[in-house]
């Protein structure tokens, strides 16, 4: 092609692009950062269009296409990108199936642009899509890729009817998300600071400025408020109850003085080396786990949460050779209360879970109940307890004398606000499931 058709060419897709981007701006304007985010690029070797959340990849010959069928696919095939790098759907990847997670994100960016009321993106939705939404905000408050990723894993569906969900929802080409080895890490880091600040202060507008356009502006905020929410890391936390305590143990980083100094005084320039037998180490030794048995905690997601406390504890060695934990099953009182004193009598507990309860929940008796323990000598270091529950209930009003965390199993979590004296941790099934 002809150097001056080339250029000429390239004028043309970047006035639509400048189009686009100023159409959908008038209707949502706290897009208007991310829009900035992208740089355009033209690519006459690509078949279509994709980002990779530093640049958009065109070719421009299909761009031009899309524009003479209809403006509106541009602005949906933009705000497609956009969305997929505002929710980080590139990095987020991990060990899943490629194929299975490039249509899940697909889904839910395609679902927020069709829950837009905006008339820049607007288009009829029809039958299939609908009852696909349907389905899936049936089993979900709000759609992550993570959930729909799970849910079409669960779905084992012929060849034919992904093929189908393919073609209805891919707009854009996800192999820009697939980096170089030597490069990933580097490129992963930074797209998630990019768009990890880009993504909360877009959420912060949409909630302050926006809420006159709370209508039209579908479930973005909600998507965006799960997307931003602060996680705590459960293995850090756990390593918060461990107390100093001397374990019998050789001790290689230290030596008794004693022997040293008589060598030295017997033998002149010898002295003795004799490693200590006692070492000073950091483990858990008194904690609390509280389990909601209440009717919207499933044994399912109470297995999924031992399994991953197992994992913390065996993995960092967390263990005395004596431990006391505390497993409590509660819904509106403490159901019952097992004590494991060693790594056996947790994985016999974990393979012979019995739900214990059903009821409403209520936080409070836990407390109440481990409080009269503490006064009764039970406990002489603990130094926490973990409520796994699905936070809907009534928590105490006084702060407890030991930490405190209240930990979600990321299913069909909704933020639930917990006592500012509590930490909120989120667990993800579908990540612990993948290690199983």
């Amino acid at each position: 092609m002809r150097p001056e058709i080339v250029q000429k060419t390239e004028k043309i897709t970047k006035r639509i692009w400048e189009a686009s981007a100023n159409e959908i701006y008038l209707s949502m304007r706290y897009f208007h950062m991310a829009f900035g985010a992208l740089l355009k690029k033209a690519d006459w070797n690509t078949a279509s269009i994709g980002c990779d959340g530093f640049q958009i990849y065109y070719k421009p010959e299909y761009l031009i296409g899309l524009y003479e069928a209809n403006p509106l696919l541009v602005n949906r095939i933009y705000l497609h990108m956009i969305l997929h790098c505002m929710l980080k759907h590139m990095i987020k990847r991990k060990k899943r199936d490629k194929d299975l997670w490039n249509l899940a994100c697909d889904i839910v960016v395609e679902s927020v642009i069709d829950s837009f009321s905006y008339r820049c993106v607007h288009l009829p939705v029809h039958g299939k899509r609908r009852n696909l939404y349907r389905e899936l905000k049936e089993n979900f408050k709000v759609l992550t890729a993570e959930r729909v990723y799970q849910w079409l894993k669960e779905q084992k569906m012929s060849g034919e009817h992904f093929i189908e969900l393919v073609i209805e929802f891919r707009r854009d080409d996800h192999s820009f998300w697939d980096f170089p080895e030597d490069q990933m890490e580097n490129k992963i880091q930074s797209l998630q600071n990019k768009w990890q600040d880009i993504s909360e202060k877009t959420q912060t507008e949409m909630e302050t400025f926006a809420k006159d356009q709370e209508e039209d502006s579908g479930d973005m905020v909600k998507k965006l408020q799960v997307e931003n929410r602060k996680r705590y890391d459960y293995k850090s936390f756990l390593s918060q109850f461990a107390i100093m305590r001397e374990e019998m143990m050789i001790d290689a980083d230290s030596f008794d003085y004693g022997f040293y100094t008589y060598g030295l005084t017997v033998y002149g320039n010898m002295p003795l080396i004799e490693p200590q037998e006692w070492k000073e180490v950091k483990k858990i030794q008194e904690f609390v786990i509280a389990i909601d048995t209440s009717m919207s905690c499933s044994e399912e997601l109470v297995q999924l949460f031992l399994e991953q406390t197992y994992a913390i504890l065996k993995e960092s060695e967390s263990f005395f050779k004596k431990v006391k934990i505390h497993l409590l099953q509660c819904d509106s009182k403490v159901q019952s209360d097992v004590i494991v004193t060693c790594e056996e009598d947790l994985v016999r507990y974990m393979k012979n879970l019995t739900i214990k309860g059903g009821g409403g929940t209520d936080f409070r008796p836990v407390f109440q109940y481990v409080d009269e323990l503490i006064e009764q000598k039970y406990f002489y270091h603990l130094k926490g307890l973990v409520y796994f529950t699905d936070g809907y209930g009534e928590f105490p009003v006084m702060r407890p004398s030991y930490d405190t965390a209240f930990v979600f199993l990321e299913q069909d979590y909704e933020d639930v606000s917990v006592p500012p004296w509590a930490i909120k941790l989120i667990l993800q099934p579908e990540d612990i499931k993948d290690e199983h």
